[in-house]
Order: C-alpha cells, then structure tokens, then sequence
C-alpha cells in the first residue's frame, strides 16, 4: 500500500473534555479522566474502539463564555482540565497507545480578557491596538458596516474607553485578531510551535474561513432566499465579505510551512461552502494548504436527507471537487450540531441508522471522524431550563443536548459527584454494549479493527455502483486483489438487490443485520448494510 500517515489513513476521534471522564469528583470531565480511559480507546487489541487519534475541544485557559473557544492564554491548560503537566503525561500515554493528539487551535479571536485585548483596548497608540479590528463609527455613531455576529446581533462592540468599535465575528466577549498584523501572524504561528514541541500531533483550526476579512470592510448584502427567514439572525445576509474571503489561502499557507516544520504532524480545518470552495483550502493538490478540510453536509443530515440518493451526491460532489493530491473526509456529528440519531429519529429508528451511518463513515474513501458516544447511539438529552450551561445559545435548548456525559455504566460512571450537565439515555452504555455482540458498540470495534487491516478500505479507490433498486447506495474499495463492495439500503423497506455480473462476490465480511452467505441477488432489511468481498 502507499505509505501511512496516520491523519490520512486512521480514524480520529473527538472528545468533549468536559464531557468523557471526571478524575477528581468535581463534575467536569478532565484530562487525566481522558487517561484512565485511553485503553478504551485503543489498547492494542480488539477489545478497544481502535481509533488512531484523539481531537480535543479547547482545554485552554478560558472564562468559558463559549466554553473555551474564548481563548484567554493559548500556551497554557484551564485548571478545570488540569495543568501543562497533565497535558504532557496525556500526550506520552496516548502515544504509548499508538494514539495522536490533535489539539484545537481558535485563531480567529481570543477572549476580552486575553492580556493582548486588554492591551489594545488601554488606548488608540497601544502597541498591541493594531492586534485586533479597531474602527471608528460612521458619522451617526452606527458601527463601521451591517455585519452581523454569528451568535446574532452585531459585530460590532462600541468601547467607551477609547471611542473605537471593535469587531467580534462571533460573543462580545470574543474579539477578533487582525490576521493582517505581521506580528499577529508570528505570535500565533509560535503557539503552533509551541504545541508541537511538546509532543502535539496536529491542530483542528476553528473557524479557519473567517480569519482575514474584506479589508474594506464593506456591507454584506441581505439574503433574499425565504427559506433562511426561520434560520439564525445570521444567516439573513449572505457573507460575502466577512467568510471566505479569497486571500485567506494565504494565512493557511502560512500556518501550513510552520506545521511542516515538524514531522508527521497535520491540519483540519473548520471551512464552510460548496465542495469546490472547500477543496481550496487543501492548497496546490493538498501540498501546500490544509492537510483536511471538513466536509459538512453529513452533520446537516436529517430525515428527509437520510436517503441514498442524497448520501451518493454528498459523497461524489466532494470526490470530483478533490484535486489529485487532496483527501476527502467524512463526519456525521460534533459538539455544535444535534446528535445523528436525533436528526434521524422521526419515526423512532434512528438507532437503526446510526448502524447504517457506522458501515459507510468507516467504509467510503477518507478519514472519518466520530465524535464521542456516537459508537454507542448517543441521542440528546431532554434537559431542564434550570441546567442549561451553554452561554451562547442561538435557539434554546443551545448545544448541551449533543455535550452531555458519557455514560459509561447504566449509573453513569463519568463522575463521582454531580455531573456539569445531566446524563442521557443511560440504557445506551459501554459497560452494556461492550459485552454485546449485536451492540451497535460491537459493530464499531469490528468496522475500526477490520478496516485497519484492510488496504482497500484505507486507500483503496472509490467507484459508485449502479443497481436496479431504489433507495440503494452501493460502491467498491478497491486496491490490487483487495476488493471490497458496500451495499447500503436507506429505505425501511425489504429491498432486493441484484448485483451487476461483472462483480462477484465471495463473502460477506460485516453487516449490520449479520453476515448471511454472499450472493449475487440478496434480500436487504430496512437500514440494512453489508460489507462484501469480492473476487
């Protein structure tokens, strides 16, 4: 096979850190609970998820007004998580394990009370003033244009001290940095170094397509399509100035030589838009861009969406938009979307879906990601108004529904003492499922550990198959003599599928439903999936 690289050809997995494992009684998830349960994770044998790398949420230091991504000091670890030694002893177990470490790197903004904002904000010649957005107000003192903050309301935030507006693309406690400022650029390039030389395997950049802007700072025009009226207050303009602005390539490109500087290490970025403007972060065929830029449409999916043919275009818009050198990737949830099994849940099987969703993430060509508890079925949790925690909620109930514990045991066993957020469905657990063949736990393990062995899973081409059945989306993975066919039925129909001749297969490896005899004409359950081999 082609040569391994773990961010290409591995799985990687995202922990919430508030959320996976409590060590010390006090509620919140933390570092040293994500040690205890590493082994989880992969221990070297088919007992664990084998998963190749982990992606954590921010562990910086924060006052938490969007729960860390209002970064108040990025070379450094919030005392909710531990400390820098904590993170040190968390990178050298995980890589006992064979497992990477992917940090997240919030470049766009820092917190309000970053020591460089309270320095820029002291007065108009400060030294860092040039280190955020500064702007005067228009003559009737309305702010600089009619941007509009991704938590609502406007960008703008009018400071008294120094009579300036500064911009905040998302919380007023969240200012933006001028990514146009040299030395912006060099400080935050030095925390990426920072990171890596502590053993840090790579970064998930957070809102990589906001972070240079129309340097004119001109207005947004509305968006006129009705069907954005009910969305959020940001989404009634369209974003042509403040996202994706075109030499954004260049501060990627600049953030890519210094992880190059290291060997082994990789980028995902967060990017929004069609398939053709995200592959444009990937660079000169993936060569000098982000290593990965997350493709989105899966975490959009709900029940109308949940069909074959949707799922086939998603897959194949992304593949054609690909340049020769970049590689695709494929993720169904994170901690800012509803959980997969709620989105498609309105006639009560979506934990039958999210069997299906298991087979082809960990079949279709590319890396996948999986957040955490989604090898278990996770759902959102229905909690009180009294126990909401998120501080930037657009619509209520906010993100905890998909942020709550990981349930461990059928008691919980994330913490000790009473967890930040409450549980959810504790029938859906690790202890249970793990001792489960039919578990949808079980059915991860087996995809993970089989597609770690196998060539064409993790290299291999991908080729969309046509059959003479509706709601059907079936493909090949292909490399030399290891040849692999997916068949995935997305209606909760009985489906009979005939296989074209030129396509023979020997055997079924994995189904969701188990593995009958393999034959040229099978008869598929509803949300039913197989993994075939063929000759």
């Amino acid at each position: 096979m082609a040569e391994y690289l773990w961010w290409k050809h591995g799985v990687i997995y995202q922990i919430y850190p508030r959320s996976f494992q409590d060590s010390n009684g006090d509620g919140i998830g933390d570092l040293k609970g994500v040690i205890d349960r590493l082994d989880y994770l992969n221990d070297g044998t088919e007992q664990s998820l084998g998963i190749d790398a982990i992606w954590f949420s921010p562990t910086y230091p924060s006052p938490m007004a969007d729960f860390g991504y209002d970064v108040s000091d990025y070379e450094d670890v919030h005392s909710d998580f531990g400390d820098l030694a904590t993170m040190d002893r968390l990178i050298e177990e995980a890589h006992k394990r064979n497992i990477r470490v992917i940090l997240d790197f919030v470049p766009n903004h820092t917190s309000s009370l970053h020591p460089w904002f309270l320095e820029s904000r002291t007065s108009r010649d400060s030294p860092k003033r040039d280190w955020y957005v500064w702007r005067d107000a228009k003559p009737e003192g309305s702010p600089p244009n009619n941007w509009i903050a991704a938590f609502g309301g406007p960008a703008w935030e009018w400071d008294q001290n120094t009579h300036q507006y500064y911009l905040h693309s998302f919380l007023v406690e969240q200012p933006d940095l001028n990514w146009r400022n040299p030395e912006v650029v060099a400080r935050m390039h030095n925390v990426l170094r920072f990171w890596m030389r502590r053993g840090v395997d790579g970064f998930r950049i957070d809102v990589m397509d906001r972070v240079v802007k129309d340097p004119e700072l001109r207005d947004n025009p509305p968006q006129t399509n009705p069907r954005y009226r009910e969305m959020a207050q940001t989404a009634l303009q369209i974003h042509q100035y403040d996202v994706n602005w075109p030499d954004i390539i260049d501060i990627v490109r600049g953030i890519r030589s210094v992880v190059d500087e290291f060997p082994e290490r990789m980028t995902v970025g967060e990017v929004f838009g069609r398939p053709k403007q995200i592959v444009e972060y990937y660079g000169t065929d993936g060569h000098d861009g982000l290593h990965l830029a997350f493709n989105f449409p899966f975490v959009r999916i709900r029940d109308k969406r949940w069909t074959a043919e949707h799922v086939r275009n998603v897959v194949d818009a992304f593949e054609q938009a690909l340049t020769p050198g970049a590689w695709p990737n494929h993720v169904f949830g994170n901690h800012d979307v509803d959980r997969l099994v709620s989105r498609v849940n309105n006639d009560g099987r979506g934990q039958e879906r999210a069997r299906l969703a298991a087979l082809l993430l960990l079949t279709v060509r590319g890396t996948p990601f999986i957040y955490y508890g989604e090898e278990l079925g996770m759902e959102n949790a229905v909690i009180p108004e009294e126990k909401l925690q998120d501080p930037a909620r657009i619509f209520a109930p906010g993100r905890d529904p998909e942020r709550t514990p990981m349930p461990w045991t059928r008691k919980g066993g994330f913490t000790t003492g009473e967890p930040w957020l409450p549980y959810g469905d504790l029938t859906q657990n690790v202890a249970d499922q793990a001792g489960d063949p039919r578990s949808l736990l079980t059915l991860y393990r087996r995809l993970l550990w089989f597609r770690r062995a196998s060539d064409a899973l993790r290299v291999g081409d991908y080729t969309p198959v046509d059959v003479a059945a509706d709601g059907i989306f079936a493909y090949t993975r292909t490399t030399g003599d290891d040849r692999l066919l997916m068949v995935l039925n997305f209606t909760t129909d009985i489906v009979d599928v005939v296989l074209p001749e030129d396509l023979r297969v020997t055997a079924t490896v994995i189904g969701t439903h188990g593995e009958p005899a393999a034959t040229q004409k099978m008869t598929l359950a509803g949300n039913e999936g197989r993994v075939l081999r063929l000759a």
